[in-house]
Protein backbone atom coordinates (compact mmCIF):
# COMPACT_ATOMS: atom_id res chain seq x y z
CA UNK A 1 0.00 0.00 0.00
CA UNK A 2 2.91 2.36 0.62
CA UNK A 3 3.87 2.10 -3.05
CA UNK A 4 0.41 3.07 -4.28
CA UNK A 5 0.19 5.90 -1.75
CA UNK A 6 3.43 7.31 -3.14
CA UNK A 7 2.09 6.87 -6.68
CA UNK A 8 -1.05 8.76 -5.61
CA UNK A 9 1.10 11.61 -4.27
CA UNK A 10 3.17 11.59 -7.46
CA UNK A 11 -0.03 11.92 -9.53
CA UNK A 12 -1.04 14.95 -7.46
CA UNK A 13 2.39 16.63 -7.65
CA UNK A 14 2.77 15.90 -11.34
CA UNK A 15 -0.24 17.98 -12.31
CA UNK A 16 0.49 20.60 -9.66
CA UNK A 17 3.64 21.47 -11.59
CA UNK A 18 1.60 22.70 -14.59
CA UNK A 19 0.34 25.89 -12.97
CA UNK A 20 -0.11 27.91 -16.16
CA UNK A 21 -2.13 25.08 -17.70
CA UNK A 22 -4.27 24.93 -14.57
CA UNK A 23 -5.03 28.66 -14.69
CA UNK A 24 -5.77 28.56 -18.43
CA UNK A 25 -8.00 25.52 -18.08
CA UNK A 26 -9.80 27.02 -15.09
CA UNK A 27 -10.52 30.20 -17.04
CA UNK A 28 -11.80 28.23 -20.05
CA UNK A 29 -14.03 25.96 -17.97
CA UNK A 30 -15.54 28.94 -16.16
CA UNK A 31 -16.21 30.91 -19.36
CA UNK A 32 -17.91 27.93 -21.00
CA UNK A 33 -19.89 27.47 -17.81
CA UNK A 34 -21.32 30.96 -18.23
CA UNK A 35 -22.09 30.34 -21.90
CA UNK A 36 -23.98 27.16 -21.04
CA UNK A 37 -25.68 28.86 -18.10
CA UNK A 38 -27.13 31.67 -20.19
CA UNK A 39 -28.48 29.16 -22.72
CA UNK A 40 -30.39 27.57 -19.84
CA UNK A 41 -31.54 30.94 -18.56
CA UNK A 42 -33.12 31.50 -21.99
CA UNK A 43 -34.68 28.04 -21.93
CA UNK A 44 -36.20 28.42 -18.48
CA UNK A 45 -37.60 31.83 -19.38
CA UNK A 46 -40.22 29.84 -21.32
CA UNK A 47 -40.88 27.10 -18.76
CA UNK A 48 -40.65 26.59 -15.01
CA UNK A 49 -39.23 23.07 -15.02
CA UNK A 50 -37.69 20.57 -17.43
CA UNK A 51 -37.36 16.93 -16.44
CA UNK A 52 -37.79 17.78 -12.77
CA UNK A 53 -35.11 20.50 -12.81
CA UNK A 54 -35.86 24.15 -12.18
CA UNK A 55 -33.53 26.97 -13.20
CA UNK A 56 -31.51 26.84 -9.99
CA UNK A 57 -31.05 23.07 -10.37
CA UNK A 58 -29.97 23.43 -13.98
CA UNK A 59 -27.47 26.21 -13.27
CA UNK A 60 -26.01 24.22 -10.38
CA UNK A 61 -25.77 21.24 -12.72
CA UNK A 62 -23.82 23.27 -15.27
CA UNK A 63 -21.18 24.61 -12.89
CA UNK A 64 -20.75 21.28 -11.13
CA UNK A 65 -20.32 19.65 -14.53
CA UNK A 66 -17.74 22.22 -15.60
CA UNK A 67 -15.84 21.57 -12.39
CA UNK A 68 -15.92 17.81 -12.97
CA UNK A 69 -14.50 17.87 -16.51
CA UNK A 70 -10.90 17.43 -15.41
CA UNK A 71 -11.69 15.72 -12.12
CA UNK A 72 -13.30 12.84 -14.00
CA UNK A 73 -10.94 13.39 -16.95
CA UNK A 74 -13.44 12.86 -19.72
CA UNK A 75 -11.20 13.48 -22.73
CA UNK A 76 -7.76 12.84 -24.23
CA UNK A 77 -5.97 10.41 -21.92
CA UNK A 78 -3.77 8.12 -24.02
CA UNK A 79 -0.68 7.46 -21.90
CA UNK A 80 -1.08 3.68 -21.88
CA UNK A 81 -1.94 3.52 -25.58
CA UNK A 82 1.14 5.57 -26.43
CA UNK A 83 3.29 3.27 -24.30
CA UNK A 84 1.90 0.31 -26.24
CA UNK A 85 2.65 1.96 -29.57
CA UNK A 86 6.20 2.86 -28.54
CA UNK A 87 6.94 -0.52 -26.95
CA UNK A 88 7.57 0.95 -23.49
CA UNK A 89 4.69 -1.18 -22.20
CA UNK A 90 7.02 -4.21 -22.15
CA UNK A 91 9.23 -2.57 -19.54
CA UNK A 92 6.23 -1.31 -17.56
CA UNK A 93 4.65 -4.77 -17.36
CA UNK A 94 7.89 -6.29 -16.08
CA UNK A 95 8.09 -4.00 -13.08
CA UNK A 96 7.21 -5.42 -9.62
CA UNK A 97 3.79 -3.85 -9.12
CA UNK A 98 0.25 -4.35 -10.29
CA UNK A 99 0.04 -2.38 -13.52
CA UNK A 100 -3.66 -1.53 -13.32
CA UNK A 101 -3.54 -0.54 -9.63
CA UNK A 102 -0.50 1.64 -10.33
CA UNK A 103 -2.38 3.66 -12.94
CA UNK A 104 -5.50 3.84 -10.79
CA UNK A 105 -3.52 5.25 -7.86
CA UNK A 106 -1.89 7.83 -10.11
CA UNK A 107 -5.25 8.76 -11.63
CA UNK A 108 -6.81 9.25 -8.20
CA UNK A 109 -3.95 11.59 -7.26
CA UNK A 110 -4.50 13.55 -10.46
CA UNK A 111 -8.26 13.68 -9.80
CA UNK A 112 -7.69 15.00 -6.28
CA UNK A 113 -5.58 17.86 -7.63
CA UNK A 114 -8.07 18.73 -10.35
CA UNK A 115 -11.01 18.54 -7.94
CA UNK A 116 -9.43 21.17 -5.70
CA UNK A 117 -7.91 23.52 -8.25
CA UNK A 118 -10.16 23.09 -11.29
CA UNK A 119 -13.32 21.71 -9.73
CA UNK A 120 -14.19 24.03 -6.87
CA UNK A 121 -13.29 27.48 -8.37
CA UNK A 122 -15.75 27.38 -11.35
CA UNK A 123 -18.57 26.52 -8.96
CA UNK A 124 -17.65 29.36 -6.59
CA UNK A 125 -17.49 31.86 -9.45
CA UNK A 126 -20.86 30.64 -10.72
CA UNK A 127 -22.32 31.00 -7.22
CA UNK A 128 -21.30 34.68 -7.16
CA UNK A 129 -23.45 35.40 -10.22
CA UNK A 130 -26.29 32.89 -10.10
CA UNK A 131 -28.53 31.42 -7.43
CA UNK A 132 -27.02 27.94 -7.19
CA UNK A 133 -28.50 25.23 -5.01
CA UNK A 134 -26.54 23.75 -2.10
CA UNK A 135 -27.28 20.50 -0.25
CA UNK A 136 -29.26 20.89 2.92
CA UNK A 137 -27.61 18.00 4.78
CA UNK A 138 -23.95 17.35 5.75
CA UNK A 139 -24.53 13.71 4.77
CA UNK A 140 -25.29 14.82 1.22
CA UNK A 141 -21.90 16.53 1.02
CA UNK A 142 -20.17 13.33 2.15
CA UNK A 143 -22.14 11.20 -0.31
CA UNK A 144 -21.34 13.65 -3.11
CA UNK A 145 -17.60 13.42 -2.42
CA UNK A 146 -17.83 9.62 -2.31
CA UNK A 147 -19.83 9.56 -5.54
CA UNK A 148 -17.27 11.79 -7.29
CA UNK A 149 -14.51 9.41 -6.21
CA UNK A 150 -16.44 6.47 -7.66
CA UNK A 151 -17.10 8.52 -10.82
CA UNK A 152 -13.33 8.89 -11.26
CA UNK A 153 -13.01 5.10 -10.94
CA UNK A 154 -15.75 4.57 -13.55
CA UNK A 155 -14.00 6.98 -15.90
CA UNK A 156 -10.63 5.33 -15.27
CA UNK A 157 -12.10 1.89 -15.95
CA UNK A 158 -13.43 3.02 -19.31
CA UNK A 159 -10.25 4.86 -20.27
CA UNK A 160 -8.08 1.92 -19.25
CA UNK A 161 -10.06 -0.46 -21.47
CA UNK A 162 -10.01 1.92 -24.44
CA UNK A 163 -6.25 2.43 -24.07
CA UNK A 164 -5.65 -1.33 -24.01
CA UNK A 165 -7.37 -1.58 -27.40
CA UNK A 166 -4.05 -0.37 -28.83
CA UNK A 167 -2.70 -3.89 -28.26
CA UNK A 168 -4.91 -5.17 -31.08
CA UNK A 169 -5.79 -2.15 -33.23
CA UNK A 170 -3.50 -0.38 -35.65
CA UNK A 171 -5.08 2.93 -34.68
CA UNK A 172 -6.72 3.26 -31.26
CA UNK A 173 -7.94 6.79 -31.97
CA UNK A 174 -11.12 5.64 -33.71
CA UNK A 175 -12.28 3.69 -30.67
CA UNK A 176 -11.17 6.58 -28.50
CA UNK A 177 -13.23 9.08 -30.48
CA UNK A 178 -16.35 6.90 -30.19
CA UNK A 179 -15.80 6.40 -26.48
CA UNK A 180 -15.28 10.13 -25.93
CA UNK A 181 -18.44 11.04 -27.85
CA UNK A 182 -20.53 8.50 -25.94
CA UNK A 183 -19.05 9.56 -22.62
CA UNK A 184 -19.63 13.25 -23.26
CA UNK A 185 -23.28 12.83 -24.24
CA UNK A 186 -24.53 9.77 -22.35
CA UNK A 187 -22.88 10.81 -19.08
CA UNK A 188 -25.27 13.74 -18.91
CA UNK A 189 -22.51 16.29 -19.34
CA UNK A 190 -24.08 18.17 -22.27
CA UNK A 191 -27.56 18.20 -20.73
CA UNK A 192 -29.03 16.17 -17.85
CA UNK A 193 -30.27 12.73 -18.86
CA UNK A 194 -33.69 13.79 -17.56
CA UNK A 195 -33.86 16.13 -20.59
CA UNK A 196 -33.47 13.17 -23.01
CA UNK A 197 -36.39 11.56 -24.85
CA UNK A 198 -37.71 8.57 -22.90
CA UNK A 199 -36.13 5.89 -25.10
CA UNK A 200 -32.70 7.55 -25.03
CA UNK A 201 -32.86 8.14 -21.28
CA UNK A 202 -33.63 4.43 -20.81
CA UNK A 203 -30.49 3.52 -22.78
CA UNK A 204 -28.35 6.02 -20.84
CA UNK A 205 -29.54 4.61 -17.51
CA UNK A 206 -28.21 1.11 -18.25
CA UNK A 207 -24.78 2.25 -19.45
CA UNK A 208 -21.80 3.11 -17.24
CA UNK A 209 -21.36 6.67 -18.56
CA UNK A 210 -24.14 7.98 -16.31
CA UNK A 211 -21.97 7.27 -13.28
CA UNK A 212 -19.35 9.79 -14.43
CA UNK A 213 -21.41 12.99 -14.28
CA UNK A 214 -25.14 12.53 -13.80
CA UNK A 215 -25.06 10.43 -10.63
CA UNK A 216 -22.72 12.66 -8.56
CA UNK A 217 -24.61 15.81 -9.54
CA UNK A 218 -27.98 14.25 -8.77
CA UNK A 219 -26.59 13.27 -5.37
CA UNK A 220 -25.56 16.89 -4.80
CA UNK A 221 -28.98 18.17 -5.88
CA UNK A 222 -30.67 15.55 -3.68
CA UNK A 223 -32.74 14.24 -6.58
CA UNK A 224 -32.68 10.76 -5.07
CA UNK A 225 -33.52 9.98 -1.46
CA UNK A 226 -33.70 6.98 0.81
CA UNK A 227 -33.43 3.56 -0.82
CA UNK A 228 -33.54 5.12 -4.29
CA UNK A 229 -30.31 6.97 -3.45
CA UNK A 230 -28.74 3.78 -2.10
CA UNK A 231 -29.69 1.99 -5.30
CA UNK A 232 -28.20 4.67 -7.56
CA UNK A 233 -24.91 4.69 -5.65
CA UNK A 234 -24.80 0.89 -5.59
CA UNK A 235 -25.18 0.75 -9.39
CA UNK A 236 -22.44 3.35 -9.80
CA UNK A 237 -20.11 1.35 -7.56
CA UNK A 238 -21.01 -1.89 -9.35
CA UNK A 239 -20.06 -0.35 -12.70
CA UNK A 240 -16.72 0.82 -11.29
CA UNK A 241 -15.99 -2.71 -10.04
CA UNK A 242 -17.18 -4.32 -13.28
CA UNK A 243 -15.03 -2.05 -15.46
CA UNK A 244 -12.01 -2.64 -13.23
CA UNK A 245 -12.54 -6.41 -13.54
CA UNK A 246 -13.01 -6.16 -17.31
CA UNK A 247 -9.81 -4.14 -17.61
CA UNK A 248 -7.94 -6.76 -15.59
CA UNK A 249 -9.21 -9.55 -17.85
CA UNK A 250 -8.27 -7.59 -20.96
CA UNK A 251 -4.81 -6.86 -19.58
CA UNK A 252 -4.37 -10.57 -18.82
CA UNK A 253 -5.28 -11.42 -22.42
CA UNK A 254 -2.78 -8.83 -23.67
CA UNK A 255 -0.04 -10.29 -21.48
CA UNK A 256 -0.56 -13.71 -23.03
CA UNK A 257 -0.34 -12.40 -26.55
CA UNK A 258 1.49 -9.11 -26.66
CA UNK A 259 1.88 -7.46 -30.03
CA UNK A 260 3.78 -4.23 -29.59
CA UNK A 261 3.36 -1.90 -32.51
CA UNK A 262 6.52 -0.07 -33.39
CA UNK A 263 9.11 -2.42 -31.92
Amino acid sequence: MRLYWEVFRHGFRRYASYRAATVAGLFTNTVFGFLRAYVLVALFAATATVGGYDLSDALTYVFLGQGMIMTVYMWSWWEIALAIRSGDIVTDLSRPFDYQSYWLAQDLGRACYHAVFRGIPPFLVGALVFDLRLPGSPLTWLLFVASVAVAVCVSFGLRFIVNLAAFWLLDYRGVGAISTACGTFLSGFVVPIAFFPGWLAAIAHVLPFRGMIQVPIDVFLEKERGWALVGVLAVQLAWAAALFAAGRLLLGAARRRVVVQGG
